[in-house]
């Protein structure tokens, strides 16, 4: 695709319409081949883990700004901020499985030699090396697999059976989209791992294409839905996102701080700091979803208890 092509397909995709899910799926293609990552050879894994070094940027940790906060030592905010990001990794190994499975799924009937098929499985290899990079990375953390809720996980187990295609689509926006200001934060923190800051830079940019190709896939399956699947969707997309950012921080994390789980979870939930944080991640989500006319009542009541609104 030469340059003129490239910046007529950016100038549709920033308009929102004109430009299709194969356009966008070619020019992901030549992304990847120019820009991708191994991460167990990027990823220097027997560096060693200052012990004052934190697991994520402090200001996005659940607690900071709070009074517990203020008590904690500097070593209780390393191991917390550690936890915490390792419970953000396990929640995503956790939802790009099930991603995988739905993206599979639609494509099982896509046409083989498009650009669009061959990017999803493109996307499937990527999220394959991201899952593997973040189990290694917990690992080497010294931090254990932190799983959903049983209820999430078995809620899960339906959605990965009968979601809708645009449901799916909208999943990828809700998980990367959330955590990519996070992850942002993360890779240019000094006061973060370099475990974690490595692995923070390949999220940011491989997602970075997975988000386009979603929101893309998103544009053209509305482009012909009836007011009622549509509003369908937006439930489906509205609840993914409420269980994802309400199963992202297990509350284990904070018996492994020290801390009284109790008090820990109470002031996590008063936190408006973090509320904050959230809806600043989440405003270009919301400005996506409600250019497609998926920001229906229900669905903006689940964003607001999320605090993505």
């Amino acid at each position: 695709m030469n340059s003129n092509t490239v910046k007529a397909v950016e100038a549709a995709e920033t308009r929102g319409s004109e430009v299709t899910a194969e356009d966008v799926s070619r020019r992901l293609l030549e992304s990847s081949a120019t820009l991708s990552y191994d991460p167990a050879t990027e990823v220097d894994w027997q560096a060693p883990l200052p012990a004052d070094a934190h697991g994520q940027s402090p200001e996005w940790s659940t607690l900071y700004g709070t009074p517990m906060w203020a008590e904690m030592t500097p070593e209780q905010r390393v191991t917390l901020t550690r936890h915490e990001t390792g419970s953000v990794m396990s929640t995503g190994i956790w939802f790009e499985m099930i991603l995988q499975q739905l993206i599979l799924r639609d494509q099982y009937r896509g046409e083989y030699t498009s650009a669009e098929f061959q990017f999803a499985l493109t996307e499937i290899a990527d999220e394959c090396r991201h899952s593997i990079m973040f189990a290694r990375a917990c690992a080497t953390m010294g931090v254990p697999a932190y799983r959903p809720r049983r209820a999430a996980v078995e809620l899960a187990r339906l959605f990965k059976t009968v979601g809708s295609s645009a449901a799916a689509y909208g999943g990828i926006l809700v998980a990367e989209e959330v955590l990519d200001l996070m992850q942002r934060a993360n890779m240019r923190d000094a006061r973060v791992l370099d475990l974690v800051r490595t692995t923070s830079r390949i999220h940011v940019v491989e997602e970075s294409r997975h988000m386009r190709f979603a929101r893309a896939e998103i544009r053209d399956r509305m482009r012909d839905m009836s007011r009622l699947r549509r509003r369908t969707s937006a439930t489906a997309i509205a609840v993914t996102a409420y269980v994802i950012i309400t199963n992202l921080i297990h509350q284990d994390v904070y018996a492994a701080a020290g801390l009284d789980t109790r008090r820990a979870l109470s002031e996590a939930r008063r936190n408006e700091h973090h509320k904050a944080m959230l809806r600043t991640s989440a405003a270009p989500l919301m400005e996506f979803l409600g250019s497609c006319g998926l920001l229906t009542g229900p669905a903006r009541a689940l964003y607001r208890r999320a605090h993505m609104l």
